[in-house]
Parts: structure tokens; C-alpha cells; sequence
């Protein structure tokens, strides 16, 4: 028997997933205190964020490409730690 999931069961699962994981009551919350907002925000995404807690005013690509650039030397002072440890004899 082949473990075949048709898109339907797929969703189900997903909603199921969403709900265990407490995802649909945090995104009910944020929409109902952008429902319940006197003054509508100019920009709705901004204000969810900050409501989910993300930080205001971050560089999410400069970041990201700073995490790419300390893997690379990391994984290049690896390299030189395995190098130094194989002239030492360790």
C-alpha cells in the first residue's frame, strides 16, 4: 500500500498541525486586536508584527547574509583547527 495523502487529507492535516501547535489562536488574536484598533494602522503588516513581537526596523536580508558570511568563516576556522591538529599529530 502506497502512502498516497490526497490534497484534501494534506490540508486537514496542516489545519490540524496549525491547531496543535497554537499558530491559529496567536494569528486570531493578533486580527481581532486589528479589528478592535480605533485608528486602523497604515500598514497592517507592520502592526502585526509587532504585536506576533518581531523586532521594528530590521534588515532581515543583512542579517541573513550575515549568517551566511560567519558559517563560511566558521566553517573555514574548522578547517584550520582540523589542519593545525593533523601537523601537531592529534
Amino acid at each position: 500500500m502506497s502512502n498516497y495523502q490526497t490534497p484534501e487529507s494534506k490540508k486537514q492535516e496542516f489545519r490540524k498541525y496549525l491547531e496543535k501547535s497554537g499558530v491559529i489562536d496567536a494569528l486570531t488574536k493578533v486580527l481581532v486586536g486589528l479589528y478592535e484598533e480605533p485608528d486602523r494602522p497604515a500598514n497592517a503588516v507592520d502592526y502585526i508584527k509587532r504585536y506576533m513581537g518581531a523586532p521594528a526596523g530590521v534588515d532581515v536580508e543583512a542579517l541573513r547574509a550575515e549568517l551566511d558570511q560567519l558559517k563560511a568563516d566558521k566553517a573555514q576556522l574548522q578547517e584550520t583547527i582540523a589542519q593545525l591538529n593533523q601537523k601537531m599529530g592529534h
